[in-house]
């Protein structure tokens, strides 16, 4: 399974999942989330990052505008859309997309089948809370165009390799504090995902 670590607020923790062998990192521009960081401070980590590694910066509420110039400026290769927005708004980005489901039922998961799309627990704050799905839901379904996210961490990652999915997206569970990764569970995260 491929891997995103979100919520990075440092160039350190950035590099520290880079070496661990993450796929994609997440940038939070979400200005209630404790783990909120400007565009311009997520410029100044990922203006130094390797080749290979997706930038995913992630938005709640907003107009594709904000989006747009958000991406340009920070260099992020990938938005991450976790609210219900209109088809208008994904035909005015000029970058590529992923929507986020934030799933209340199982019929939720279903949602975009033919598109690959985050899924992650439904709570009233976005994102972060982690917050665990059902498993059961996903067994009998192709997962293999879902990225799951929400109460993911290093002892409980291994245990979905079963049901296919295409990547798994971890924040909370591979923290020390808010917006503060623990290398070792970075680190423990990423390899018993992959």
């Amino acid at each position: 399974m491929r891997t995103k670590i979100c919520g990075i607020t440092s160039y350190s923790d950035a590099m520290d999942a880079i070496d661990a062998g993450v796929d994609a990192l997440g940038f939070v521009f979400y200005e209630k989330s404790p783990r909120y960081i400007t565009p311009s401070d997520a410029k100044k980590i990922i203006s130094k990052l390797p080749p290979f590694v997706e930038k995913v910066g992630l938005f709640v509420n907003v107009d594709a505008q904000v989006i747009n110039s958000y991406i340009q400026e920070s260099g992020c290769t990938l938005a991450q859309i976790h609210f219900e927005a209109s088809d208008e708004l994904y035909e005015q980005l000029f970058i590529p997309y992923i929507k986020v489901i934030r799933a209340k039922e199982a019929k939720d998961i279903l949602q975009y089948s033919d598109e690959y799309r985050l899924v992650d627990a439904y709570c009233e704050a976005y994102g972060g809370a982690g917050k665990r799905l059902n498993i059961e839901w996903f067994k009998d379904i192709d997962c293999s165009k879902i990225i799951l996210a929400g109460g993911l961490n290093a002892s409980n990652v291994a245990s979905l390799k079963e049901y296919g999915f295409y990547g798994v997206d971890v924040s909370s569970g591979v923290e020390i504090s808010h917006g503060v990764k623990e290398v070792s569970k970075v680190k423990a995260f990423i390899e018993n995902a992959k």
